[in-house]
């Protein structure tokens, strides 16, 4: 018989700080996320404006173009500005989805909380993005940020600041 007057109880599992079931992601993976994610940056927002800057630099320079040149400049930031609202949609739906960025999710890797449960994405964006690129504006930080992959967590210091760590998805 079962004391009606006793605590209740569960069954408690403790975690590590990576959690029980996740495993962290490797250092070359989280290094081929963040190139990818520049690649596709790149191509999303400063493809667009460069190739309107290279045709327009010769029509600027042909004696009365009429203002041609500045019109294709001024469609090459349109397009450039169009291209940065299609790569921060897909960024934001992937992020909100499952914590992760595009390269991220080409890589199969993810962005979670410490304690393995899901990271917002105001955590995500303001904590490891927003801060870290104020935090950026310091010299050699980007590189000492970088170099904390190479501790025992593979925790960098934007990691660090959103309680949050990198696993394998």
């Amino acid at each position: 018989m079962t004391n009606p007057y006793a605590p209740p109880q569960a069954a408690v599992h403790d975690f590590d700080d990576i959690g029980e079931a996740a495993i962290a992601a490797d250092r070359s993976t989280r290094l081929g996320a963040s190139i990818l994610d520049g690649l596709i940056a790149g191509a999303f927002v400063y493809l667009p404006f460069l190739i309107g800057a290279m045709v327009a630099t010769p029509a600027a320079g042909l004696a009365g173009d009429g203002g041609r040149g500045a019109v294709i400049v001024s469609a090459g930031l349109v397009l450039g500005l169009a291209g940065f609202a299609v790569w921060a949609f897909l960024n934001y739906k992937y992020v909100k989805a499952n914590g992760q960025s595009i390269g991220k999710k080409a890589l199969g890797i993810k962005v979670v909380r410490r304690d393995g449960s899901p990271a917002t994405v105001g955590r995500i964006f303001l904590l490891r993005n927003l801060v870290n690129m104020a935090l950026g504006l310091i010299p050699l930080y980007g590189l000492v940020d970088s170099l904390f992959i190479f501790t025992e967590s593979r925790q960098c210091i934007h990691d660090k600041l959103a309680d949050t760590i990198v696993i394998k998805a």
